[in-house]
């Protein structure tokens, strides 16, 4: 969702559910998935010494009561002896100052082969830790000739801390797609998009003189007076899915223009908003299609992706046909991240706000304080930089754009504010993880995301999620260099029935072998079959007997099930022992189930 000083626009959704700019976005909480079992595989930058360039020494850490902590004889055997392992020649180098051993692999080795290596020494109960030496650079600035206004980049009070995650990853590998209004030619943009789709089956509303096609060119999204609604101003072409995917993956360092989070990634537009907005069975179908879902009439996707960005929305609750879309994307193993947007009212009230299994983006300011125009709430995830242009222009979002007032005219950039300006940098820093770490699931994006922000520097009434994203520090998180990508999960999957207008509940889970207090930000996912999900109250319970409502009961909230992860600070309990799940069932005539429900530290 996006405003400007000079497009103040707030396009009507054609059908109930999807306006444009002014999307509200989304959200929730994702469906909890387990953690991969340990030693499934090792993360690239754990055998890398720069990103893509194989490692050619490891720092081997004893634990100190090893043999090869101390001796450098016992450290060149064990270095021998793993080689032949991995079917590698391997030399002890010498000990480094911190009593490490500095261990050669030779030269000409993939990637694969140092992360045999990498593997066998994780394997070893003497080890303590098993790193790559890494090669450090001077820390060069894009030379993008717009970048020193790219505050939502690189600000200590309330940039993204982004050039601190280009070290590890630029995206590279990775396709992004934007479901939007499209895309308008762009010379810093262009090399980074691949093919993508239109999917607007109304030729009214894509104002490009037919239904659907495989070209995602943006024709402009301008209206007359009246056009949508009665009483509407006419309004100028917003290129509003140009704006987005420049932030996600504008080109870096080609000396021009601005610099994108995910630099390395590929951008597919597809295209389902037009004039005066976009229909839901079109956003539905482009979610299918992004995440390699099957859609009739429409080719299979050649670029499918595992991150989707949404600055889309409007009022009222998630229905089922979205949020069916939304889970089988994520099943798919696709990131779905979206606007919060622009009412500053709760989220929850807002599609797909409302919807289960996103990251939901509320937008902060250049102070680090909520954007006056953000919408908020428990639903919310996360905060990033969506500026604010009201006052001054140059604390909005600059990205790249088109100077036409109706078609396209010469490319240019300019400064939007809005939720639609910061859904793009997380689903930016969503594709920087998964390019560092492949194997990451959509449940662990969102857990590390949120595991590893930053508290807001200034104020969010109503509730931003877990805090600021910080792109250095998750990014290095889930690529094994630092930081927490979500901790250790326990699991309950015995099913217990939720009587009918009847007593609570509960399902309990014992947590063992953890230290001092529960997290600030913990992550408690659900799985409850109910045929009408507004009857039910669902608590934690701590070991002490404290209670944290997750969910309220709701008259108005007529869907099916509650599948969802919710974020409780728990700082103040002490994290062995057995916590519970407590559900009640407060009104008659539908009944359930917990199927299963899980705490991640």
């Amino acid at each position: 969702m996006r405003t400007s000083t000079s497009l103040r626009r707030k396009l009507i959704s054609v059908a109930a559910v999807s306006a444009a700019l002014f999307t509200a976005a989304t959200t929730s909480v994702a469906v909890a998935q387990d953690s991969p079992t340990q030693e499934a595989a090792v993360p690239a930058a754990q055998a890398e010494a720069a990103p893509g360039t194989p490692a050619e020494r490891l720092i081997v850490g004893y634990k100190s009561g090893a043999a090869e902590a101390k001796s450098n004889k016992a450290a060149e055997a064990d270095a021998a002896a793993k080689g032949e392992e991995a079917g590698e020649d391997l030399d002890f180098e010498r000990r480094l100052g911190s009593g490490a051993a500095l261990v050669d692999l030779g030269e000409n080795l993939s990637r694969t082969d140092v992360a045999d290596v990498v593997a066998e020494y994780r394997a070893d109960p003497q080890v303590a830790y098993v790193v790559p030496d890494r090669l450090n650079k001077p820390l060069a600035t894009p030379n993008d000739t717009e970048y020193s206004k790219q505050w939502d980049l690189f600000e200590t009070t309330a940039g993204m801390n982004v050039p601190g995650a280009w070290d590890v990853a630029t995206g590279s590998g990775v396709t992004v797609a934007v479901i939007d209004t499209g895309y308008v030619t762009h010379s810093d943009l262009g090399a980074n998009i691949v093919a993508g789709y239109d999917f607007i089956s109304d030729a009214t509303v894509g104002n490009d003189g037919n239904g659907r096609d495989s070209n995602p060119a943006d024709p402009g999204d301008w209206t007359a007076a009246n056009e949508c609604a009665s009483g509407d101003p006419a309004y100028g072409s917003s290129w509003h899915g140009t704006h987005v995917a420049g932030t996600i993956a504008a080109v870096t360092s080609n000396g021009k223009g601005v610099a994108g989070i995910a630099y390395g990634a590929k951008v597919s537009p597809l295209r389902v908003l037009g004039k005066c907005g976009g229909y839901d069975s079109d956003i539905i179908d482009a979610i299918t299609w992004a995440s390699g879902g099957t859609v009739s009439g429409v080719p299979a996707n050649a670029n499918v992706a595992k991150v989707i960005n949404m600055s889309l929305g409007g009022g009222g609750a998630c229905s089922t046909a979205t949020q069916s879309a939304i889970n089988a994307a994520v099943n798919r193993g696709t990131t779905v991240v979206v606007a919060a947007g622009n009412s500053n009212a709760n989220a929850s009230g807002y599609s797909p706000a409302s919807c289960a299994n996103v990251i939901s983006v509320a937008a902060a300011d250049r102070q680090g304080n909520r954007s006056y125009y953000s919408n908020y709430g428990t639903v919310v995830d996360i905060a990033a930089p969506g500026g604010e242009t009201n006052s001054v222009a140059a604390n909005g979002i600059l990205s790249t754009l088109n100077s036409g007032a109706q078609g396209p005219s010469a490319e240019n950039y300019d400064y939007y504010q809005g939720t639609s300006m910061a859904a793009p940098h997380v689903a930016g820093l969503a594709a920087l993880m998964k390019s560092a770490n492949p194997a990451l699931t959509p449940a662990q994006i969102e857990s590390a995301i949120k595991t590893n922000s930053r508290a807001l520097p200034g104020t969010c009434s109503g509730g931003c999620g877990a805090g600021l994203a910080d792109a250095a520090k998750t990014v290095q998180a889930v690529s094994g260099s630092g930081g927490s990508t979500g901790g250790t999960t326990f699991t309950s999957t015995s099913a217990v029935s939720i009587p009918d207008n009847g007593s609570a509940i509960e399902s309990p889970i014992t947590v063992s072998g953890r230290s001092g207090n529960a997290p600030s930000a913990l992550q408690v996912g659900v799985d409850i079959t109910h045929t009408y999900r507004g009857d039910l109250v669902v608590d934690l319970v701590a070991p002490d007997g404290s209670t944290y409502r997750l969910k309220s009961a709701s008259s108005s909230d007529s869907a099916d099930n509650v599948i969802a992860t919710y974020t409780v600070n728990a700082s103040t309990e002490t994290a062995n022992g057995t916590w519970k799940l407590r559900v009640q069932d407060t009104a008659a005539q539908d009944t359930g189930r917990v199927n299963s429900w899980k705490l991640t530290f």
